[in-house]
């Protein structure tokens, strides 16, 4: 049939796929299963790890309406495969499609269940979400509001069974599986059983973690997952938690509870925790949805998740306390239920992660390649040499796929973790935990570290600096505090005193820091009414705020005749808050409605972002210098807060003025002054991003607060040097026809900059707002890569808009690590290629690590690591490589003479020597400063490849050397159990005839050349351990690695003690024989010669001494590529001068976007200049973001 165009799932979301349709075709079924028959169940395992191979091999393609199976593929970079079964559902009522049900509500819907027919709606299921299929628009979707299912987060922990038998079909360990087959069938059963040894413990090891974290989240999510709910249905009735439906009104109890959906308040207040979700643990007070009739243009506005956030109780959040008036409950209408939920769809971002993109496991996977591809030559040449020897078919069989096993070594996935588990030891020693392993290596490659400001560059807790207040339009002198007799009556003060969304829990003052901070300052007391009292009263039992007794002016002296009650009233000075409207990051404001005790007319308080409140205020109560005086502030890294205040008509009753429009409250206001509050720099903060500098990691900060602030604190704490400009990009959206555009401007007296754009020597630095950052992503995608590349001051940025910067970042091919207190950094620190939490709440979890010390040094530990993590990987992964091809050089040199190593020799080389030294050569720690050059990011490199072959063909010509050599002895003959080299009168006597008839050994492992090469390949071993294992700059000198230098010297002593003083015990346990002292002394040199060599070569001072004291032809024309550095330095110009000479393009993306700017006589914009984007035709969007032209400003 003809193919059916691919279908599009989630479209234009992170897990955006495409989609196919299968059906099963039997005869192909059939044909598989005899294929599995015939290979011995090789097909199904290879079926099993390639399920598009799985579904092409069993099905036929169909359209997707007719689906058994469909197969999906990431469109992403990974473009990873996934198969799912199509499931039928037989739902009774009215069709749920249809247009017309669409329009009434979900609870009508299923109300209809008495239809006569039954419906059969086709889904599947893939990463806990469920997909219908829709014929409306001829795809599968992910249809919540119709089908809503249990509301439940199911984190299912597999069986240890189920676990096992997804670790074992893992392709590694069925290679050894192979490898321990083939051996035990070679009589090879020592080695076997240690590599069964080391797998158990391996598989063991593995299946204990896994579990752990299974059961780990499964106890998070599921501790308050079931709970007992009131549901307001056609009475108020108890139900289970798992019932629950969006639509469903649920009752918030009293005593607080954590919630186990996503719902929207209707009636009443509730004080929230929401660490589980933000990391942040300030309680935050949610208010109920306003009323479409109230005339509030967001009560008009149809309900959003996003905009109305303050309104919502997100899932998994902790309702600590509520609020109900009149006898009222409050009321919570459930919106989004299971993994639809906020706490579902971080616990899903857990259990299916993105896979780990770094080209060290790419490469790894192309060197394995290419090892099969040299073990696929050495089976080829066995097989041929045996048939020419008539050897028997058995023998043939087993010694040619004894080569794959020595090729391929089946110990280096445990040889490889090795490094990554010391590396994790170590965090956790300096108090950095990892629950991503293999995201260590990936922090050695970071070149640019992203910073949230406050609470990870600064302070926490901000301090009251000082106040400057304001009359009659005109700026006082700025004062220390407010804490003053002659200012505790003062409008400025009862500001302070009442605009702020904090409240008493357990008998403590909780909210957001800087409210805290901003009441403290008064000396205030807060006075809560009871919930007996709100129980019995309307919604105006206010919360009262009053002076301390100290500040007020002494009491006149009470007259006899005077009543009691009123004096009291009359004495006292009280402010009632009647109502509040939160806070809101989108306008950047909060304000209150408040009442002094025996005034009839009430005060309206605003408190916000200094712009915003003075554009709500009269223009005669702002003082003119008011943009001067804040600019001034700002540079020095306040953050500043403007007040403001209006008198409210007295038509303003206590229960209009909880039905009356924001805007309308917030209009015409007086300005008061400014509150200034401090936000010191934490004591590490410039000296690790100093640093970061010097070893060229850019640095990055992302924060939520003012621009001028965070361009000032960046300055203070380093991330931008003195000398440096900083241009601000201004982009506005398009507006009344006009095209989107960007104001450039310097931070930094613009008039000194007018028209000049920085010169190439100057460093210039982009700092733009989360706005500007939301219109460049939207309107001139090809400027935002750009912008990137020099953009380090990024302000009033959202939660999702972090997430981007970080992807932009990515795209230009920077490695990025993000560093946050866990505030609304959740989504950057998973999103970054090393996010490092300073938080240890429950939102920690997202994080790969997590950092005990509160403060950015755990930073530079990390990459510290990270990299020498990276270089012992690059290490073992060098040594397995030689240690194959040493013994494949040794095997395939006795194969050409009917030999082989015998088993004793293979176990003392693959358990004593390389199992001793690789486990031990993994524990170099890290080298104790950060150095500006990074380490390789993958193994396919010219210094890594050039140091693998010299390596190769210096073991092979040594080997190949004393191979030849031994042959051409005087004393040489062919070996026999009579013989002995060693004693020269009984050799003498030894006539060829006798050594004819003697019985040889079946196998033929004793033979001088066994011996020969069995002593040099042994002493290579350990040469290219030594010679691979390297310290500086990225880990610590190998003879600080005490284990390393203890196995290390104990194998060289037992070698030399073999070799000169014969044990016969340990000769015939290793099948050695004696051979003349002369020919130990060659070997001695011959292996002396080889280690020399093989060290200067891997050094960069070496070469000089290599070039002239090594004549061999072999390594001349390597040898004379260069005079200078080592291997590491000189060997990738080297290929490349091999190869050709030409100009060096680099490879990032970052890079080569640099040297393209370098030669841009506009880049970078210069000041007072407009960059507009071009309209594009109508219906014909540019494809690749929108293009721009920069104009003048006139």
């Amino acid at each position: 049939m003809e193919k059916e165009e691919l279908k599009i799932v989630n479209k234009d979301e992170e897990d955006e796929m495409e989609l196919q349709g299968y059906r099963v075709c039997r005869w192909r079924v059939a044909v598989v299963s005899l294929g599995v028959l015939c290979t011995g169940g090789f097909l199904l395992l290879l079926l099993y790890w390639m399920p598009e191979w799985c579904v092409k091999a069993t099905c036929t393609r169909t359209t997707v309406r007719e689906a058994e199976v469909v197969l999906l593929q990431s469109t992403d970079d990974f473009k990873r495969w996934f198969l799912a079964k199509v499931r039928v559902m037989l739902a009774p009522g009215r069709n749920p499609f249809d247009t017309q049900i669409k329009k009434v509500s979900a609870l009508v819907i299923f109300a209809n269940i008495f239809i006569s027919f039954s419906l059969q709606i086709r889904y599947f299921t893939l990463h806990s979400t469920k997909y219908y299929w829709n014929d409306e628009v001829h795809n599968f979707e992910v249809l919540t509001r119709l089908f809503f299912g249990v509301n439940e987060i199911a984190v299912k922990v597999p069986s240890v069974f189920k676990l096992l038998i997804k670790e074992v079909l893992n392709p590694f360990y069925i290679f050894q599986l192979f490898s321990v087959i083939l051996w035990s069938a070679d009589e090879y059963y020592y080695y076997a059983a240690a590599i069964v040894f080391m797998s158990v413990i391996s598989i063991a090891t593995s299946l204990y973690t896994i579990k752990k974290q299974y059961v780990t989240l499964h106890d998070m999510v599921s501790a308050h997952s079931i709970v007992r709910v009131s549901v307001c249905r056609a009475n108020i009735e108890e139900a289970l938690s798992t019932d629950l439906v969006p639509g469903d009104v649920m009752v918030i109890p009293s005593n607080g509870t954590i919630m186990p959906c996503d719902a929207v308040l209707i009636s009443g207040t509730c004080i929230v925790n929401e660490s589980m979700l933000t990391g942040e643990s300030v309680p935050v007070t949610k208010t109920n949805l306003p009323n479409p009739g109230e005339g509030d243009k967001e009560g008009d506005a149809a309900y959003s998740m996003e905009e109305h956030k303050r309104h919502t109780l997100f899932c998994g959040t902790h309702v600590i306390q509520t609020r109900f008036y009149s006898g009222e409950l409050v009321k919570a209408v459930v919106v989004r239920t299971g993994f639809s939920t906020a706490k579902g769809q971080l616990v899903r971002s857990i259990l299916y992660p993105k896979p780990t993109d770094f080209k060290l496991y790419r490469d790894a996977y192309l060197f394995l390649l290419c090892l099969v591809a040299i073990a696929g030559i050495g089976f080829v040449y066995s097989i041929v040499l045996s048939i020419m020897n008539n050897v028997p078919a058995k023998t043939i069989i087993i010694e040619s796929l004894d080569i794959i096993t020595i090729t391929v070594p089946p110990a280096l996935p445990a040889a490889m973790t090795a490094g990554i588990v010391y590396a994790q030891r170590r965090l956790k020693r300096i108090g950095i935990f990892c629950i991503s392993p293999q995201r260590i290596n990936i922090c050695g490659q970071l070149n640019l570290v992203c910073f949230d400001k406050t609470g990870t560059l600064t302070e926490d807790g901000l301090d009251l600096w000082g106040v400057q207040r304001v009359e009659k339009g005109t700026f006082h002198l700025s004062e220390e505090n407010a804490y003053k007799d002659t200012l505790v009556k003062s409008q400025f003060v009862a500001c302070m005193a009442t605009c702020h969304s904090l409240t008493n829990i357990d008998g403590k003052l909780s909210g957001d820091p800087l409210d805290l901070k901003m009441f403290e300052a008064t000396g205030w007391i807060l006075e809560e009414a009871t919930e007996e009292e709100t129980s019995l009263h309307n919604r105006i039992m206010p919360t009262v705020v009053r002076p301390p007794k100290q500040l007020m002016p002494p009491e006149p002296v009470m007259s006899p005749e005077q009543d009691m009650e009123l004096y009291d009233l009359s004495s006292a000075y009280e402010i009632g808050i009647v109502r509040q409207f939160p806070f809101s990051s989108a306008l950047q404001r909060m304000c209150v409605v408040a009442r002094l005790l025996g005034e009839k007319r009430m005060d309206a308080y605003l408190k916000g972002a200094p712009e915003v409140v003075a554009s709500l205020c009269k223009k005669d109560t702002v003082p003119e210098d008011f943009a001067e005086v804040l600019e001034d502030y700002t540079k020095q890294g306040f953050r500043v807060i403007a007040l403001a205040h209006r008198r409210l008509e007295s038509k303003l009753t206590w229960h209009k003025v909880q039905n009356v429009n924001r805007d309308q409250m917030e209009a015409n206001m007086e300005f008061l002054g400014l509150i200034i509050m401090q936000n010191k720099l934490k004591a590490e903060t410039s000296g690790v991003l100093q640093d970061l500098r010097r070893a060229h990691i850019r640095t990055v900060m992302v924060t939520g607060d003012n621009m001028l602030t965070a361009i000032s604190v960046a300055r203070d704490c380093g991330m931008i040097p003195p000398q440096d400009q900083v241009i601000i990009a201004d982009a506005l959206p398009p507006k009344d026809g006009q095209a989107a555009k960007i104001t450039w401007r310097y931070a930094d007296n613009p008039s000194k900059h007018v028209g000049k754009a920085p010169r190439l020597e100057d460093q210039y630095h982009f700092a733009m707002s989360g706005k500007s950052f939301a219109v460049i992503t939207e309107h001139f995608q090809d400027l935002l890569q750009k912008l990137v590349l020099h953009g380090t001051v990024f302000a009033r940025m959202a939660p999702d808009q972090k997430t981007e910067l970080i992807e932009a970042l990515q795209s230009v091919d920077y490695f990025v690590g993000m560093c946050g207190d866990g505030a609304n950094d959740c989504g950057a620190l998973k999103r970054a290629h090393g996010g490092i939490s300073l938080s240890e709440l429950e939102a920690s979890v997202a994080s790969p690590f997590t950092s005990r010390t509160p403060n950015i040094s755990c930073v530079p530990s990390l990459i510290r690591e990270g990299r020498a993590a990276l270089i012992t990987s690059f290490c073992v992964f060098k040594f397995m490589a030689l240690y194959s091809i040493i013994q494949y050089i040794s095997v395939t040199l006795l194969y050409s003479i009917l030999s082989n190593l015998g088993d004793f020799q293979f176990l003392f080389i693959d358990i004593a020597i390389i199992l001793l030294v690789v486990f031990t050569m993994s524990l170099n720690p890290a080298w104790k400063e950060l150095v500006s050059r990074r380490p390789p990011s993958g193994l396919i490199s010219g210094p890594l490849l050039f140091s693998v072959l010299t390596q190769i063909l210096i073991c092979l010509g040594f080997q190949t050397i004393a191979f030849l050599w031994v042959r051409h002895q005087a004393w040489y003959h062919i070996w026999t159990p009579q013989s002995d080299a060693c004693n020269s009168s009984l050799r003498a006597n030894l006539g060829p005839e006798h050594n004819s008839s003697e019985e040889r050994d079946d196998h033929n492992i004793k033979n001088y050349e066994n011996t020969s090469l069995f002593y040099v390949s042994s002493f290579q071993y350990l040469i290219v351990a030594i010679v691979f294992s390297k310290g500086k700059p990225f880990r610590q000198p190998s003879y600080k690695n005490w284990p390393f230098v203890v196995s290390c010297i104990g194998l060289y002593i037992f070698m030399f003690f073999i070799m000169f003083y014969p044990v016969s015990a340990i000769d015939e346990f290793l099948e050695i024989v004696c051979v003349p002292f002369e020919w130990r002394i060659t070997l001695f040199f011959i292996i002396i010669v080889n280690a020399v060599v093989s060290v200067l070569v891997e050094n960069e001072w070496g070469i000089f001494i290599v070039f002239f004291a090594v004549s061999f032809a072999l390594f001349s024309l390597l040898l004379s590529c260069c005079f200078q550095g080592g291997i590491d330095l000189w060997g990738a110009k080297c290929l490349s001068w091999l190869c050709c000479r030409r100009r060096k393009v680099p490879k990032a993306r970052y890079m080569h976007l640099a040297q393209e700017l370098s030669v841009d006589p506009d880049w970078p914009p210069k000041p007072t200049t407009t960059t507009e984007a071009k309209h594009p035709l109508p219906g014909n969007p540019p494809e690749n973001g929108s293009s721009y032209q920069i104009m003048a400003d006139s």
